[in-house]
């Protein structure tokens, strides 16, 4: 039985069109997957249908009857949920409060607190995550505690069709696992799932059926299991995609330009060493929280080392006698992008030129004045250079889809001339289409003599562009070998061994 279907759905902002025509048909308990390329549409969907939009053109219908919400308090109210990828919370609050806001149970007037942390206990006991306890605060939990209790809000609300952008964007494996769980068994319980994802690996995982929503029209639909990944990718893209992964040819031996020597910054960071040459893209796996990213943000002057020696080329720096700074790395052609592109990676106020040109602003003034026309000249032959879209130079980035930001970020370090370039998680949470252009760059950084450190928790990512791969394990690097020396088996057998495997069969 149909639970929600749209006719015809069109939304325009200005001259833009995000939605052209779409069609859609939820069943009762089941799990549809809305897939697209980042501007494709799909936020703007799910934001009609929660109430936060409102439609320029088509129909609605929602339990059989037409659905036209006022607002999300009426989507709220006929029982649709709304988890955004941007996590909504009072970081200030409990986590029961959180999941009860609202609601929460009051007595005489006042709020039941006993009630309260026995309601918010009831609906946790679906992930079984001790470590989120009813009476803790929010601000205290890690990303993926956070994503929890934004999932347990929306069931607090007895929903019959929950909205989930990207849920699993910063969840570690095991917590995708357990909201998988926790999302076969609202299917099972009559309750449907729109889950929107880039990866097409957790689509076949978890939905019956999709559809994919290509500059707002909705180009294909139907059961996931006879469709293969290939006719999903053009349908996304609107282009066939040989290969996410472009050729190229192996990285021969060539100068080292930076060389790390027992690098220690605890407690994260316990041992690290390697060396990176020219021209190469040498990956670095490991589990979250294994230390990747401490490492790579202590290697740009983020984190303090407590020991180790830097080399830059032939000039060492003793990194742990004194605080090196960012600056100072990028004056010597080092460059880094942050996994975290909203919250330190781009500075979301300012244009797609001020951002691009933010490290190197010397190239488009003169006197300590900005040249706006050649700024914007140098920020548009990048923009058509990575393919990035916008409606100009002086578009703000925060109106950009994500993986047209993160390649604004990339742009960013191409202008800077970085030589040295620390990439972590370059590709979170972007679409496929963008993959294969962010994948095309960093190939190309590396065929014109350019040096990348990839760190990434996406294992064909890291086969598909590496010449060489070294593991995280517990804050120690094992030894960097050639990437047809690694098998995926073997790199989450060395993810997750012991300290005393590192150097040991499992990398042979």
């Amino acid at each position: 039985m149909t639970l929600l279907r749209l006719a015809g759905i069109k939304k325009c902002f200005g001259a833009t069109a995000a939605l052209d025509g779409v069609d859609l048909e939820v069943r009762r308990g089941e799990v549809y997957a809305l897939i697209g390329e980042n501007g494709a549409g799909k936020s703007t969907l799910m934001n009609l249908i929660a109430g936060a939009l409102q439609p320029d053109a088509g129909r609605m219908y929602f339990g059989g009857k037409e659905y036209r919400p006022a607002g999300p308090q009426d989507a709220r109210r006929l029982g649709i949920a709304h988890i955004h990828q941007e996590l909504s919370l009072c970081a200030h609050l409990s986590v029961a409060e959180n999941i009860l806001l609202g609601a929460e149970p009051a007595r005489h007037g006042w709020l039941d607190r006993a009630a309260l942390h026995r309601q918010a206990a009831k609906i946790l006991e679906a992930f079984h995550h001790p470590a989120i306890a009813p009476e803790r605060r929010v601000a205290d939990l890690p990303i993926a505690g956070r994503q929890v209790v934004e999932i347990s809000r929306a069931l607090a609300q007895n929903a019959s069709l929950i909205l989930m952008d990207e849920p699993t964007s910063s969840l570690p494996r095991g917590d995708v696992e357990r909201l998988f769980a926790c999302i076969r068994s609202l299917r099972d319980s009559g309750i449907s799932v729109v889950y929107i994802s880039h990866l097409l690996e957790e689509v076949r995982e978890i939905a019956g059926r999709f559809t994919v929503l290509r500059d707002g029209v909705s180009v294909m639909s139907g059961p996931v299991a006879e469709v293969k990944d290939a006719e999903m990718i053009t349908a996304m893209v609107g282009r066939p995609v040989e290969t996410l992964y472009p050729a190229r040819p192996s990285a021969g031996k060539s100068e080292c330009v930076l060389e790390v020597r027992n690098l220690s910054a605890p407690p994260a960071v316990r041992d690290a060493s390697f060396e990176l040459f020219c021209g190469e893209v040498l990956g670095i796996a490991g589990l979250v929280g294994a230390g990747r990213t401490e490492m790579i943000r202590t290697l740009f002057g983020l984190i303090p080392a407590s020991r180790g020696v830097l080399a830059l080329g032939s000039d060492a720096l003793p990194i742990a006698t004194r605080r090196r700074k960012p600056q100072e790395f990028i004056a010597r052609g080092v460059g880094y992008l942050s996994e975290d592109r909203k919250g330190e990676g781009l500075a979301l106020g300012l244009s797609v030129a001020d951002n691009v040109t933010l490290t190197n602003f010397a190239s488009c003034s003169r006197w300590g004045w900005l040249n706006r026309p050649v700024q914007a000249e140098q920020t548009t032959a990048w923009m058509d250079k990575l393919r990035i879209r916008a409606h100009n130079a002086a578009s703000p980035v925060a109106s950009l889809s994500g993986g047209n930001q993160q390649k604004v970020a990339i742009a960013r370090l191409l202008h800077q001339k970085a030589e040295i370039l620390l990439l972590d998680e370059p590709t979170r949470g972007v679409d496929v289409g963008s993959k294969a252009q962010i994948y095309e760059a960093i190939a190309e950084m590396a065929a014109t003599g350019k040096a990348v450190l990839l760190v990434s928790s996406y294992l064909p990512e890291l086969f598909g562009v590496c010449d060489r791969l070294a593991v995280m394990v517990r804050g120690r690097l094992s030894p960097a070998r050639p990437i047809a020396a690694w098998t995926p088996e073997s790199v989450m057998h060395a993810a997750i061994g012991s300290e005393a495997n590192l150097d040991a069969d499992v990398l042979a």
